[in-house]
């Protein structure tokens, strides 16, 4: 190379631009590994990195990995944590408060002795309460509900603190038994056992005319013209709308058994007269098997003019059910004593059963007049004349079944 390719301006020697650093200063190049870019890993022979040989950068970058992905898994676990826990509250709530308001009645029975449990999935089962297993959430809090026998009135989709209340407060659905035989007035004292009703009132509304029956609309007693069976006497119920299912029961079993104007017409009664004569029929017979012939004996008496003669009758005139007739009681003064007035009384003395009705409309032929009770199953002896009256009255002494 000559002397001019080598100096520079004024002779000076150059150094190749692409190594000069900085305010001209020439740069050594720099030696394997030494002052490696930071985050460059320092490499064996191999150029396989080294860990933990590289620059500055290099330390603690796998820790840093691994405390991240801890991180990402707790925080992971945390957000499924709050999902489960949103949930649960989430189904809680709407079980314990659900939407709309309540639904169809429900009566719910519960028996003695049954478990809070089976109560809580009968309610589930029936839709008053929609998850008995949330029910149970509340018993943390709130406690299991203490909950008495009896018949409830509840709702479908109640909420839990609703069903709660009405448990707490009883049962709240009574029944009324009306049995063949009873009177109005043994009707009423059984409706008036019960919360919100008495016997006073319940007489009252039967007095008041609102409920009639359609075979005997003139007579407002409603005296043996109420259905036989159970009735569910609901809370808030009135007097009057019981009577009216109890009298639209009562007509529609008359009508079962035969009933009608033209039955009655046969027998030359009218329906009222036909119920009266089934009343005492009722009484009088004690057993099924004797209905027939005491019918027979009542259009027997009727067709001679005689007085009937029945103690059930009197009895009812000194509001009694049962019991020996003394001589004392057969002089009340009163149109049901039988004994004084001859021809039906004013009116029916009971419930008459529909097997009672069916007698009534349709007793089997004979001549009988008397009847008494000769057996203890409650069988009784037929006769035509009062001397075989007087002999099966001294066989039902020697029997010990009349005193």
């Amino acid at each position: 190379m000559t002397a001019d390719e080598r100096s520079g301006p004024a002779g000076r020697a150059e150094v190749p631009a692409e190594r000069s650093g900085p305010a001209g200063r020439a740069e050594v190049p720099a030696e394997a590994g030494a002052g490696a870019p930071p985050h460059e890993a320092a490499t064996d022979p191999h150029g396989v990195a080294v860990p933990g040989r590289g620059g500055g950068g290099s330390r603690g970058w796998r820790p840093r990995r691994r405390t991240s992905r801890r991180r990402r898994l707790v925080r992971s676990a945390l957000g499924l944590v709050v999902l489960v826990v949103v949930g649960v509250v989430a189904f809680y709530e709407i079980e314990a408060n659900p939407l709309g308001g309540p639904g169809r009645a429900v009566v719910v029975t519960v028996t003695p002795g049954e478990a809070v449990g089976a109560v809580l999935d009968d309610l589930a089962a029936r839709g008053v309460i929609g998850s008995a297993l949330a029910f149970r959430l509340s018993d943390l809090v709130e406690g299991a509900p203490q909950v008495r026998p009896g018949r409830y009135l509840l709702h479908q989709n109640l909420s839990f603190g609703d069903v709660r209340a009405r448990l707490a407060a009883g049962p709240d659905v009574f029944a009324v038994t009306v049995a063949p035989g009873e009177s109005l007035r043994e009707v009423a004292n059984e409706t008036g056992s019960f919360p919100g009703h008495s016997a006073r009132s319940f007489l009252a509304a039967a007095a008041s005319g609102s409920v009639r029956s359609a075979l005997d609309p003139g007579d407002p007693s409603l005296e043996g013209l109420l259905g036989t069976g159970t009735y569910e006497l609901l809370p808030g119920e009135s007097d009057t709308r019981l009577l009216g299912q109890m009298v639209g029961r009562f007509d529609r079993q008359a009508a079962a058994a035969g009933l009608t104007p033209a039955a009655a017409s046969r027998l030359g009664l009218t329906l009222p007269q036909v119920v009266t004569v089934a009343s005492i029929v009722q009484k009088e017979a004690v057993i099924a098997k004797n209905m027939g012939p005491v019918a027979r004996v009542i259009y027997n008496r009727l067709a001679r003019g005689d007085a009937l003669q029945m103690d059930t009758t009197v009895l009812y005139a000194l509001g009694r059910d049962g019991g020996v007739v003394s001589g004392s009681d057969l002089r009340v003064q009163s149109p049901y004593n039988t004994y004084l007035h001859p021809g039906l009384p004013p009116g029916p003395i009971g419930v008459p059963s529909a097997a009672a009705l069916r007698a009534a409309l349709d007793p089997p032929p004979g001549d009988w007049l008397y009847f008494v009770v000769v057996q203890k199953d409650g069988t009784e002896a037929f006769v035509d004349t009062y001397a075989q009256q007087l002999a099966n009255e001294h066989l039902a002494e020697s029997r010990g079944i009349i005193p």
